[in-house]
């Protein structure tokens, strides 16, 4: 035995990799290691034995004559992916290994023996065949399939496969297309699929498309084609993109066929949907009810319901009144109601249905035709209406009643040449009655610029703390609310200086009138990145959650105390609209009992 043999025992044993040793002419097995012993499905009882003894299915294989060649010319083998038959299991099965054969010397340089290392690719060898195999199966299929098919390299895009389909359909000839770049054989398709056909090979996952609309150069002519198509990447046996599989099929007659169909249905459909308008289709004999999705939306619903669902979805009361107009429906033949619905998010809305009802030979009601629209805001504004008309009428009426009575007061003292110091007391309130119904039709003709477009800026530089005390001079005379002005108050503005005055007004008007017992207002000014932010807070009552969303609303009047305020309720609405002509944002932080914080931002250079 070698010196160096105890040794190299201790370092096969511990290999995961199949090693054995064959010593002398025979290839006695002397050394086996646990992987080659579970490789062969043997136990230990082979070492000692001849190779062919120990593994006589290896008979007609050409292991042995491997084994015998290195020991005679003492030269290494090396082998690539070599298959083994062994019986395994009981069965013959059939397995792949890379393996060398490498000579051992003794100390006078003779070989007396030979040492196996092996490599089980096993797995990797059949993967490659079945990469091959599938590689024939789609050469094959490719030439004899009725859809256009071509195959593009991955790694240059160069073209190695396509059939005549795809020739005809992109209008190219096959000396055109093989062994050149799939761009350079269809330039005009480039700018819009190359990244897609890009993004296949780097992300691996397949692209598809239907009825795409493809320009392309067919037989020299400009053509407008729809497309079905597909870009497959295919898989080599080691994981990798190889190639991109094109298939494609033009659909080109039948879209148009069906576009001229839905071009008419489409008409009805446009007409329906400007009007928001849902539909429904009532079977009277069995109840059952057809409807669109606008008809489900309209109801708070997603998808269809059932007729006894939509009905449990009406005001309690209202419930009534949708029972009484399908009753007068079947004489009269026609439906028309307005009520409420309740959606699923407890929100009540308001609809219109209408419908007309057929009937058969028998003169018996067999079906409804209608539509139902939703109505909700149309309701709402002309509640808004109805309330802007009575509370512009009493905000216009008090200071004309005022002034009325003033100058018939004034008409008296003048005739009579009495009190003069009476005089003057009623032309001030004469004027501040005046003052007020200037401010009120002010407010109506700002609204009416607004919604013509004609609300125009004329932007001046000047500093935000000497705009804010200007226009807030009328609440320090009147002395009974404390101004606190904080912040970067020596910003420079760019706007239109009257404008945000009355913004500001607005917003500083507003927090005394909301909160009466809040005798300290803030008003902060915020250089920011780009803009500067300016806050009026309050520390009243504060906005109920639900009423925020409202509040920079046209006519939108907050009353969550039960007080009646006076005002048009057009303030924040007009403010929102100056705020959004110099490209800023508006917005209020309340939390009702905690008081108010509205704000407003102007972009600065």
């Amino acid at each position: 035995m070698e010196p160096t043999e105890s040794l190299f025992r201790d370092i096969v044993e511990i290999s995961p990799f199949p090693v054995y040793v064959c010593t002398g002419n025979n290839m006695i097995i002397s050394v086996a290691n646990n992987a080659t012993l579970k490789a062969w499905d043997r136990d230990a009882s082979v070492i000692g034995k001849p190779f062919f003894e120990a593994l006589p299915e290896l008979e007609d294989q050409p292991f042995l004559g491997y084994l015998q060649g290195v020991y005679r010319a003492g030269k290494p083998f090396h082998s690539d992916a070599e298959r083994a038959d062994l019986l395994v299991g009981g069965k013959m099965q059939t397995f792949y290994y890379k393996f060398t054969y490498q000579p051992m010397f003794d100390a006078e340089g003779k070989v007396y023996g030979v040492a196996a290392f092996n490599t089980d690719v096993t797995e990797l060898e059949r993967a490659r065949q079945a990469v091959e195999e599938s590689e024939m199966t789609l050469y094959n299929l490719v030439r004899q399939a009725p859809v256009g098919i071509c195959i593009i390299r991955a790694e240059d895009l160069m073209i190695e496969v396509v059939n005549d389909s795809y020739l005809k359909l992109v209008g190219k000839r096959r000396k055109d297309m093989e062994n050149h770049s799939i761009w350079e054989a269809i330039p005009e398709a480039a700018q819009l699929y190359a990244p897609i056909m890009n993004n296949v090979i780097s992300s691996g996952v397949a692209f598809s498309a239907r009825e795409h609309e493809v320009f392309l150069i067919r037989n020299g002519e400009p053509e407008i084609v729809f497309i079905d198509f597909v870009y497959e990447p295919v898989l080599h046996f080691d994981g990798t993109i190889n190639t991109i599989m094109i298939i494609a099929i033009e659909v080109t007659d039948k879209v148009v066929a069906r576009r001229n169909i839905e071009d008419v249905e489409e008409r009805g459909r446009l007409a329906i949907e400007a009007a928001e308008i849902g539909t429904f289709d009532l079977d009277m004999n069995t109840d059952t009810l057809v409807t669109s999705d606008r008809f489900n939306s309209i109801f708070g619903f997603t998808t269809a319901v059932s007729r006894k669902k939509l009905a449990a979805t009406f005001h309690v009361d209202d419930q009534d009144l949708r029972i009484r107009a399908h009753e007068a429906a079947l004489k009269s033949g026609y439906l028309f109601y307005e009520a409420r619905v309740i959606h699923p998010d407890d929100s009540v809305h308001w609809i219109r249905s209408q419908a007309k009802v057929y009937y058969d030979n028998e003169d018996k009601p067999k079906r409804m035709l209608g539509t139902v629209l939703d109505i909700t805001e149309f309701k709402r504004l002309q509640q808004q209406k109805d309330d802007f008309i009575s509370v512009a009428s009493h905000e216009l009426k008090t200071p004309m009643t005022s002034l009325k009575a003033s100058i018939q007061i004034l008409d008296k003292l003048i005739k009579n040449n009495s009190n003069p110091e009476k005089v003057s007391v009623f032309i001030e309130k004469a004027n501040t009655s005046l003052t007020k119904m200037h401010h009120l039709i002010e407010s109506l003709l700002n609204v009416s610029k607004i919604t013509a477009g004609q609300l125009a800026l004329n932007k001046t530089h000047f500093k935000a703390d000497e705009m804010i005390s200007e226009s807030c001079d009328h609440i320090l005379l009147n002395g009974d609310h404390s101004l606190e002005l904080t912040g970067d108050t020596n910003v420079e503005l760019f706007a239109d200086r009257s404008k945000i005055e009355q913004v500001v007004i607005n917003l500083v008007n507003n927090a005394i009138k909301y909160a009466p017992l809040s005798y300290k207002i803030i008003i902060d000014v915020r250089r920011q990145r780009r803009s500067v932010k300016i806050s009026v807070q309050d520390f009243g009552e504060g906005i109920a959650y639900d009423k925020i969303p409202h509040l920079f609303e046209r006519y939108y009047r907050v009353d969550s105390t039960g007080l009646q305020y006076s005002g048009l309720g057009l303030g924040l609405y007009i403010s929102a609209e100056i705020i959004e002509r110099h490209n800023g944002k508006i917005g209020v932080n309340s939390e009702s009992g905690k008081g108010s914080t509205f704000w407003f931002t102007l972009p600065v250079g």
